[in-house]
């Protein structure tokens, strides 16, 4: 029989545990010094080491290699027992299947024996959240005075079930999710020496759906590798189930369009074409992840093939900030939700829809003690109902106005208007700000160039200026510009809503997006 991939390249030093240095340091320093505890709690995410690290801790402890420095030395008679499974004195116990106070109790009778072969008996205690309440009170005496010759390792995914009495009783040490560098690194250590063929793209596919874990990352090439011979990125996203960059970017740009059925049309090709669902909600979230990341400027973080960042860089500045984190909010949701869908196809038709009403900016309000305007009514008959001429009026979007006037005012009623008409205009109209008025025209500021050309292709403008027409009474022309920020553009009148606002109504600047 084979032997699988995870168990065939685990970790045989401290030197070959990837990502975990603060942990193998400190367990190689107290070998040395002969300090080791007799109770130790690795904590982490699956597939990170925890498990190999004990191992290797049993190792080095009953290594007879004569210099503590050098143990494990993975070449005496204990250390090759332990690398067989064959080292009677370490004892794995998996406390999933063995969670009762009689196997605890089982474990405590026979604990007092002395070591058959090494210097120390070495219990690992595996998923040792899963003990039960009467367990954890049985192991409690024994961990607070263990004999001197057993050490005992637990492992947990979820350490915050471990009773805080079990807690204090041992040296605690956390293991890290692995970086995707890395775990690719080790990929292609064990493609080079296995005599794998495979495309370049196909690594970092497999480290970023194995979301930290080395050992689930190894597993998955071990069973692309077990289905051809030469493994492309095609076949790999065929069999793991994942979806092409392409489709979650087109998802993207559907959703900055305002164009429901096209986005849920994404959704439905990419489950049809075999997509796991969660991966595909959890492939949306990373994307837009890396979007928050390039807003913040650290684009040097965000670790995706050359072709995409262009298409990145222009959603991020598309979808201001406060709009990327509602969308991130309902993805991640879909993405955690997935188990308890009777539809598969559902959290995710669903974070899509609620994306769609994700406000582009939160509302400045004004101070209560001001009075406001009245609302202007919707005129039946522009020419035989003219609305009063506006006044000075703070752009909502990114000005505190004590005194919100006309457009300002109606700006809310302009949008729902727009929607009743077509609500992929009124999405253009949330990822975009009224910046001021260059003459009699209205200037609308958007951050970047992907959602200024939208707004300015088909039937958009005309829908918005026959609105203001409705509402305000009078025609008012609309100019679109790249105004990242909301900063006025030289070639504007300083003398406009931005301006007058924070001259003579009192408004500050409260965001900027």
């Amino acid at each position: 029989m084979t032997q699988a991939f995870y168990r065939k390249w685990r970790p045989q030093t401290w030197d070959q545990v990837i990502g975990q240095e603060h942990i193998t340091t400190t367990l190689r320093n107290a070998v040395a010094a002969e300090r080791v505890a007799h109770a130790y709690l690795f904590a982490g995410p699956r597939g990170t080491g925890k498990t190999t690290s004990a191992r290797l801790l049993a190792k080095a402890v009953n290594c007879l290699a004569e210099d503590p420095a050098q143990r494990p030395c993975n070449q005496c008679e204990h250390c090759l027992a332990i690398n067989n499974g064959r080292f009677m004195d370490l004892i794995e116990i998996d406390a999933a299947s063995n969670n009762g106070v009689d196997d605890v109790r089982d474990l405590r009778d026979k604990i007092n024996f002395a070591p058959n072969q090494g210097r120390y008996k070495i219990y690992i205690i595996d998923e040792v959240h899963m003990l039960s309440g009467a367990a954890f009170n049985a192991l409690l005496k024994t961990l607070e005075e263990p004999p001197a010759h057993a050490i005992f390792v637990l492992a947990t995914t979820e350490v915050h079930k471990i009773p805080a009495t079990v807690l204090s009783r041992c040296q605690r040490h956390e293991f890290r999710s692995i970086p995707v560098a890395d775990i690719v690194a080790v990929l292609r250590t064990i493609v080079e020496h296995e005599g794998i063929e495979v495309e370049d793209a196909v690594l970092p596919l497999i480290a970023r759906q194995a979301t930290g874990s080395l050992r689930d990352a190894i597993s998955l090439l071990d069973q692309l590798a077990s289905a051809t011979e030469s493994i492309t990125l095609e076949m790999a996203q065929a069999v793991l189930g994942t979806t092409t960059g392409q489709s979650v970017v087109s998802l993207i740009a559907a959703l900055l369009g305002g164009e429901a059925g096209r986005g849920l049309d994404i959704i439905h090709a990419s489950l049809d074409a075999g997509a796991d669902p969660r991966q595909f909600a959890r492939q949306v979230v990373e994307y837009l992840r890396g979007l928050l990341l390039i807003r913040a400027g650290n684009a040097d973080q965000v670790d995706v093939p050359a072709e995409m960042r262009a298409e990145m860089a222009a959603h991020a500045q598309a979808l201001p900030a406060a709009c990327l984190l509602a969308v991130i909010r309902a993805f991640n949701q879909a993405a955690a939700g997935m188990r308890n869908a009777w539809h598969p196809a559902l959290p995710l038709e669903m974070a899509f829809m609620e994306a769609l009403e994700a406000p582009a900016v939160e509302p400045a309000p004004a101070p209560a003690a001001v009075p406001q305007q009245a609302p202007l009514k919707r005129a039946t008959n522009p020419q035989a109902a003219p609305a009063p001429r506006p006044q000075k009026a703070a752009a909502t979007a990114a000005v505190d106005a004590q005194a919100p006037t006309s457009l300002a005012s109606q700006w809310e009623q302009i949008l729902k208007a727009v929607r009743e008409r077509n609500p992929q205009t009124q999405a253009l109209l949330n990822s975009c700000r009224p910046l001021g008025m260059k003459g009699n025209t209205l200037v609308l500021g958007f951050n970047g160039d992907f959602a200024k050309s939208k707004m300015e292709s088909g039937e958009h403008l005309d829908i918005l200026q026959e609105v203001m027409t409705s509402v305000l009474g009078k025609s008012v022309p609309v100019l679109c510009v790249v105004a990242p920020g909301g900063e006025l553009p030289p070639d504007i009148d300083q003398n406009g809503m931005v301006a007058t606002a924070l001259r003579d109504l009192g408004g500050k600047i409260v965001d900027i997006q």
